[in-house]
């Protein structure tokens, strides 16, 4: 018993070492952007937006790339993002820190964006990896028009880069097989029952 129990902590420790280090590499995210470049990538966000359907109302567009671009750096602040996404995950998971995991993200981002009551824009919560064996599961917020669907939507990962809001074509956001929240939450509430009938019958 006592070699296997000091093979499992060394393998632990190594495993907490490289997570370490490779926060350590990180040199955090960048939130005071110059204003150059932050209107640049609200520009950038609002025509990615704007692509989404003709029926999008361009004050929409604009003020939703401005809020998405604004509010995921004043959520790292918040968070006291130091570190790599994983890095930081960890601390919060470890309790050195409260907020800042991917399900925080999405919640703060899209409680924002949803106080707006944007007209011609929908805001949905993604999720994925949730069947993966060597990926963590993913939240986080897609835009999409008015009665559209995830897959016809923009994802918006304030996570991913530390605050710095990446955003990608649903479909086209590689590594990522996004899907609708309700719908993992159904799939994880049915084999969950299935467990629970299996132990029945037993």
């Amino acid at each position: 018993m006592m070699p296997k129990y000091h093979s499992r902590l060394r393998v632990c420790i190594l495993t907490l070492a490289f997570i370490l280090l490779q926060g350590c590499a990180s040199s955090g995210p960048q939130l005071d952007l110059p204003p150059i470049v932050e209107k640049q990538r609200i520009r950038d966000l609002n025509h990615a937006i704007l692509n989404l359907g003709d029926n999008i109302d361009a004050s929409e567009a604009q003020r939703a790339a401005s809020i998405s671009i604004r509010y995921s750096h004043e959520l790292a602040r918040q968070y006291e993002i130091t570190s790599s996404p994983i890095m930081h995950n960890l601390l919060v998971n470890l309790g050195l820190k409260s907020r800042g995991l991917c399900v925080d993200w999405t919640t703060d981002l899209l409680t924002r964006l949803k106080q707006e009551r944007f007209y011609s824009l929908d805001f949905h919560w993604a999720i994925a990896n949730y069947e993966t064996t060597f990926s963590l599961e993913h939240s986080t917020v897609v835009v999409s028009a008015r009665g559209n669907s995830i897959r016809q939507g923009l994802v918006l990962d304030p996570w991913r880069n530390s605050g710095a809001l990446f955003w990608a074509p649903t479909l086209e956001d590689s590594g990522y097989a996004w899907k609708p929240q309700a719908e993992i939450h159904a799939m994880k509430r049915e084999l969950r029952e299935t467990r629970e009938n299996r132990r029945f019958i037993r």
